[in-house]
């Protein structure tokens, strides 16, 4: 049995559909399950077994993974994102879990730039103590995130960033999920740690004329100072302060440290990753 931590989020969701896409069968976990169940679609549905949990009560974690083998652990970064996903450690380890995947972060280190990073690393840290087989992804920035921005995209004709023309890594969570499922399905690939990235790694300016290709009209790109980008984010875009510092340090990470696409997805899948083209070019109604 395959447990999913983090079921209503992005790459929990993507997960359980891959894994139904398998013909695998999968556990999720939510606070009102029956609002999850009615958000999957049929085939999903088919191979999922909808269970009440809440991350911040661990005795209803310790009654959802009864009789699991496996967990998938994939929490909404946040203030609380340790100390949900030590829960969800703890009360595995307490119910005889043989294998965790754990979706991390880039640069999951204790002194990282990235403040979230730094939460991943602690995590990280509880998991290699508990004594558990571990699995850990480290996707790179989600494609679907770039939706956060698309109302100001939309209405300024520009995308901010503090990166100048360092290029970002963009990987589609979809990708994700299935990078999740291999690992949860095949145990020769359990125990590594596997970078994930799209196909190319794109500059903020490369992104302006991408997306200005697809809308027919210039997108140009605002180069910012770190901090005018959060002020830009909290007013413009609506983030809360925490994430808009989160987009920042990500940002700056990719100045610091180089980003290069990287092949580890087609290792594990046997097939190319979702372009970033391809992606907008789905999503471009939201940019108009």
């Amino acid at each position: 049995m395959i447990v999913i931590m983090g079921a209503t989020g992005a790459t929990g969701g993507a997960t359980l559909r891959s894994l139904a896409a398998l013909g695998t069968p999968s556990r999720a976990l939510s606070r009102d399950p029956a609002r999850l169940a009615a958000a999957l679609d049929d085939g999903t549905l088919a191979r999922t077994e909808t269970v009440p949990a809440d991350a911040a009560d661990p005795a209803s974690l310790r009654a959802a993974f009864r009789g699991a083998h496996q967990l998938l652990l994939t929490m909404t970064n946040g203030p609380q994102q340790v100390r949900y996903e030590r829960n969800a450690i703890d009360a595995a380890v307490a119910c005889g879990v043989e294998h965790v995947v754990k979706i991390s972060a880039p640069a999951a280190e204790p002194d990282s730039p990235v403040a979230v990073s730094r939460g991943h690393h602690l995590v990280e840290e509880r998991l290699r103590a508990s004594g558990i087989r571990t699995t850990v992804l480290r996707p790179y920035a989600f494609m679907q995130k770039l939706l956060l921005q698309a109302p100001g995209i939309a209405a300024s004709g520009l995308i901010p960033s503090a990166t100048g023309g360092a290029r970002c890594n963009y990987v589609d969570v979809r990708d994700v999920g299935d990078a999740a499922a291999e690992v949860l399905t095949r145990p020769e690939l359990a125990g590594g740690a596997y970078p994930l990235t799209g196909g190319q790694a794109y500059s903020h300016p490369e992104l302006a004329a991408l997306l200005g290709e697809l809308l027919g009209r210039p997108v140009h790109h605002l180069a910012l100072s770190p901090s005018a980008l959060h002020a830009h984010l909290v007013a413009r875009a609506g983030m809360p302060d925490w994430l808009a510092s989160h987009v920042v340090e990500i940002q700056q990470l990719a100045v610091a440290r180089p980003e290069a696409p990287d092949g580890t997805f087609t290792r594990l899948t046997g097939r190319s990753p979702r372009t970033l083209e391809a992606f907008l070019g789905e999503h471009v109604h939201h940019f108009r």
